[in-house]
């Protein structure tokens, strides 16, 4: 917004007389048409001031979360600029709030252009397109008010957007409250009286801005589908009905409109009438301290309390809201001066419960009712005033109310007189507004006060009232009724949200069971706790972090036994971690999810997430993963993972701030059904996600129109895809064809192979590059059938300018390739003669193999194995990828690949398959598997999976991998093991024995029907 004089605001002096235009000669019409003009822009200029002067009346103080003990500031000498971003996270984030803000406090990875907030309508670098309405979102008491305020205070003192005729704030906690029928003019006029002096605003030249805060709070139904049309300035209908259609663009289109939100209840406003979406960020840690350092004078002290704040990770992560900033300060301000020094608060509960605590000892002295004898014991009025504000605050947040009117604090069994008397005496705690008119709003000042003083008020009903808030108590149940089995119902309450708008609460309630935080907050209950109560909620925990399925729930409880000092497990792994042991112990489910809690509250960002490296179960897996919403680089390859996964990585995809660019689930059977779920993810706006890789899990064309969504998204970031062998089929690359050749598809390097391409399938692709040929620089469509004119048509691209393709990969085809899974792959094996111990028999054509106790008389041959009983196949392996299978009989065999170094003559290691650095081996047996790896390190370990007669083995020579596979009567794989390595030289199969009458044979593949 330009900041030049508005040239329709003239200031010259207006003309004394009126005439009628029409009686004068065209001349004079000309001059009276003129002062006319002026004389409007004149009664329009001294509105504007007015208002502008009403504004900064208004918005020149800054009146919560900041005021110091009850005295107000002006906003101009405590304002901190925040963070606000472009962009944000899209679609709906299923998390607490505090969690939000936790991955917020990660150190920012990428470069991100910080929007100063008079610049919201400002286009971006780059940004061609108008900007008529934005939507900023933030989560509770992260500065969009303030921002607000902030604009606005600008715009009424001439500093900034001085090109803006008129700026309307209509906070949605005002409109809610309009039910009659208004034009946008009275609507206006209601709010700014001012205006009646003017007949119109829509002129086309009056430059207006409207600013909607707070649309969480908006009870109107904003049905922007079924609402009817209104174009007219001076039409009444119902403010839920000017609203839409001022959203819209039907009324006032050359006015701007500014939205805040809330993360959750964005999503009322239609994505097509948002034109930039923006998010405020709160503080990041320079502005943290440069606030600390504005709002306490004496600098040592504020150096001490930026000090102690760091040492706590989960008081200096809430540091990013500003309203916290100011709790902190007003509450550690007080107890760094004092002689006697409580002791510090390091947790949530304790600083909210000190910060209670001296609201009420500042209201005591400004009006005289401090207690001489101590000045921290509370009257039984203040007692009484916290429990009711906590009975509203509890029955608000069942309802996830967070502004209140008249008649919900009647439903609470508040008067407007006792609420008008509350938000007098504790204007920190609980405050009454009116707004631009006189109606009255009631609200706590921020969210997390509210969670507070409801787990407040469920504690009381618990200790004092013998009553559980969460379910109804009979008479008999009340003489039982024990502090334990309110943690426990309050614990599966919070689980079962499914947003986690308990999780702050619970944290509250269990740290407030301890005995020191019930001292502080005094609210009366004769009844303390005990510390076998504590023991038990500890205990209750521990088993739900065991037995509980969601990761992000999880993680809340393990904030719940921050608060009640129980850190046993987290310390511990927090030990491994530093110690570098955890790669060598078998972690637990619940070690699992104590690590991902130790990662996620890490302020550093992860480079690479592995997850493979960690030991442990398909379940510990599962609890890990929220951790690569924290990492740059996600390996989840081989880890077991299926269509459930896909859910928890959705939500990790959707996660504000993430720096996730390269994301690895190849060899894992997420299927059709998983991709849909994490295409939701990947197509939300500002997803980073550079690289995708999904080679080999179980896609069929079923997925691929999801995938050419995202392909196609103008908000995808997608540069790389692999998708090898997944049975595809042209139907499939025909679906993904059509997002490749969208104009947004930026994609550089597809990955195809082995699967299922024919001509069909290479004639879309050639025809998707023709449509859109200026992003995509390689191709592999190797282990494909593509045919010699498909594949002509590709390769033309590679020579043709036009064309960005620099690499096409159509190596390994045939017919033979049109074989569903791993098949493709099959190699023709046969055993060697000259390798085979005397003990040995071959048979079946040189495929079978038996052991047997006589000695066979076998020429003397250099490759010959002299005392192991083993034999190797003639075929050496390199240079492309193989599959074969064995089918053993009798109690164990060993099924390996050795270079052909390895020794023959003699019983030591080196002779041995699987015992030294030249081999690797499985050793089967009826009750399992156990892996021998020494192409890098000596490991012997067991392996899970189903038993089976039956094994698969997969060569990719040029990746450097060689994976085992169960194979079951029926055909179905199922993943044994993968060595990750660098081969140097060709690999022949081998097979060895340590049973008598045990054998081995070379299954024949054909097709996919398995032939002994």
């Amino acid at each position: 917004m330009k900041s030049d004089q508005p040239p329709a605001f003239s200031q010259e002096p207006l003309p004394d007389d009126n005439k009628e235009v029409e009686s004068l000669d065209s001349e004079d019409a000309l001059k009276i048409t003129h002062n006319l003009l002026d004389r409007r822009s004149q009664t329009l200029l001294t509105v504007q001031q007015d208002i502008k002067a009403k504004l900064k009346h208004k918005y020149q103080h800054i009146s919560e979360g900041i005021g110091h003990h009850g005295n107000q500031i002006l906003l101009k000498d405590i304002y901190t600029e925040l963070y606000i971003t472009e962009g944000g996270s899209g679609g709906l984030n299923n998390e607490h709030e505090v969690r939000q803000i936790e991955m917020a406090s990660k150190k920012q990875t990428t470069q991100e252009t910080p929007i100063k907030c008079n610049d919201i309508f400002k286009p971006l670098p780059g940004q061609d397109k108008p900007i008529r309405t934005v939507l900023t979102k933030g989560i509770a008491g992260v500065g969009k008010t303030v921002s607000v305020q902030k604009v606005l205070l600008d715009w009424a003192e001439g500093k900034a957007n001085q090109d803006v005729h008129f700026m309307f704030p209509l906070p949605f906690r005002d409109l809610n409250l309009k039910k009659d029928q208004y034009s946008l003019m009275q609507l206006l006029s209601h709010y700014f009286p001012e205006l009646k002096e003017i007949d119109s605003i829509e002129d086309g030249e009056t430059k207006t801005v409207f600013i909607f805060d707070g649309l969480d709070e908006c009870r109107l139904p904003l049905d922007f589908k079924n609402n009817e049309k209104c174009c007219d300035v001076t039409q009444p209908t119902s403010v839920d009905v000017l609203l839409t259609n001022l959203t819209e663009g039907n009324l006032l289109p050359s006015a701007l409109l500014w939205i805040t939100s809330r993360p959750a209840a964005a999503n009322q406003i239609p994505p097509e009438c948002i034109d930039q979406l923006t998010e405020v960020r709160g503080f990041n840690d320079p502005q943290k301290e440069e606030y600390f350092r504005k709002i306490i004078p004496d600098q040592n002290l504020a150096n001490e309390i930026i000090k102690h704040m760091k040492t706590s990770r989960s008081l200096h992560i809430m540091c990013h809201m500003p309203v916290f900033c100011w709790i902190s300060a007003t509450v550690l301000e007080m107890i760094l001066k004092e002689a006697e020094k409580d002791e510090v608060p390091k947790t949530l509960t304790q600083m909210y419960s000190h910060f209670i605590l001296i609201q009420i000892i500042v209201k005591n002295k400004k009006y005289n009712k401090a207690t001489e004898t101590n000045p921290k014991e509370l009257s039984q009025s203040d007692k009484e005033m916290i429990l009711k504000l906590g009975k509203l605050a509890f029955q608000q947040l069942q309802k996830g109310n967070l502004i209140f009117y008249e008649e919900d604090l009647r439903e609470c069994g508040l008067d407007v007189t006792e609420a008008s008397v509350y938000s007098a005496l504790c204007t920190e705690i609980f405050k009454e507004e009116s707004g631009l008119y006189q109606d009255k709003v009631y609200s706590f000042v921020h969210l997390s006060i509210q969670e507070f003083l409801a787990a407040v008020h469920a504690l009381e009903s618990c200790l004092d009232k013998k009553e559980n808030v969460f379910s109804p108590t009979s008479d008999e149940e009340k003489q039982s009724i024990q502090l334990s089995d309110l943690h426990r119902r309050a614990v599966d309450q919070a689980l079962k949200s499914e947003n986690g708008h308990l999780d702050l609460f619970l944290r509250f309630l269990l740290g407030l069971s301890l005995e020191s935080n019930q001292n502080l907050t005094q609210t009366g209950s004769t009844t303390q706790t005990n510390e076998e109560t504590v023991n038990r909620t500890v205990r209750y925990l521990s088993d739900k972090i065991k037995r509980e399925s969601s990761p992000e729930r999880i993680i809340n409880l393990f904030h719940c036994l921050n608060e009640l000092g129980s850190n046993s497990l987290v310390e511990d792994m927090q030990t491994s971690l530093r110690s570098g042991t955890l790669s060598e112990t078998r972690l637990k489910p619940d070690q699992c999810s104590a690590l991902a809690y130790l990662l996620l509250m890490s302020e550093e960002v992860l480079e690479e997430f592995d997850l493979k490296t960690y030991n442990t179960t398909k379940e510990g897996y599962q609890r890990l993963l929220p951790v690569v919403k924290t990492c740059k680089r996600a390996l989840l390859d081989r880890c077991k993972l299926t269509y459930e996964s896909c859910e928890t990585l959705t939500s990790a995809l959707q996660t504000p701030n993430s720096p996730l660019r390269e994301l690895d689930l190849s060899n894992n059977d997420l299927g059709d059904r998983g991709v849909e779920l994490l295409c939701v993810g990947l197509t939300s706006p500002l997803r980073n996600i550079q690289t995708l890789v999904l080679g080999q899990c179980g896609l069929t064309e079923g997925c691929c129109s999801d995938l050419a969504s995202v392909l196609s998204s103008p908000n995808s970031q997608l540069k790389q895809l692999e998708l090898r062998d997944n049975d595809l089929q042209d139907s499939g690359v025909t679906l993904l064809s059509a997002g490749l050749e969208d104009p947004d598809c930026k994609l550089h390097t597809l990955g195809l192979s082995g699967c299922l391409v024919t001509e069909e399938g290479c004639a879309a692709l050639s025809s998707a590059l023709r449509s859109n040929p200026s992003h995509l620089k390689e191709l592999d469509l190797s282990y494909n059938h593509p045919g010699d004119s498909a594949g002509g048509l590709l390769s033309a691209a590679l020579v043709d300018p036009t064309y960005k393709l620099m690499k096409l990969n159509v190596d390994h085809g045939g017919e033979c390739r049109l074989k569903s899974g791993l098949r493709k792959y099959a190699c023709h094996l046969t055993l060697d003669p000259n390798t085979v111990n005397p003990n040995l028999i071959l048979s079946e054509g040189n495929r079978k193999v038996t052991w047997v106790k006589e000695n066979q008389h076998y020429e003397d041959h250099p490759d010959r194995f002299d005392y192991h009983p083993q034999v190797l196949c003639r075929e050496g392996l390199s240079g492309s990828r193989c599959y074969w299978e064995v089918e053993r009989d009798g109690t164990e065999a060993i099924i390996g690949v050795v270079y052909r170094g390895l020794k023959r003559k003699g019983k030591e290691d080196d002779c041995r398959i699987g015992a030294n650095k030249k081999s690797l081996s499985l050793f089967c047996y009826d009750r399992g598997y156990e892996l021998k790896v020494f192409f890098h390190a000596r490991v012997w370990r067991s392996i899970s999976g189903p038993v089976s007669k039956r094994v698969g083995v997969y060569l990719d020579w040029p990746a450097g991998t060689l994976s085992f596979y169960s194979v079951s009567s029926s055909g179905t794989l199922t993943h044994l093991y993968t060595e990750h390595t660098t081969f140097t030289e060709p690999l022949y199969p081998g097979f060895g024995f340590r049973f008598y009458s045990s054998s081995v044979t070379q299954c024949q593949i054909d097709g996919q029907d398995i032939q002994r």
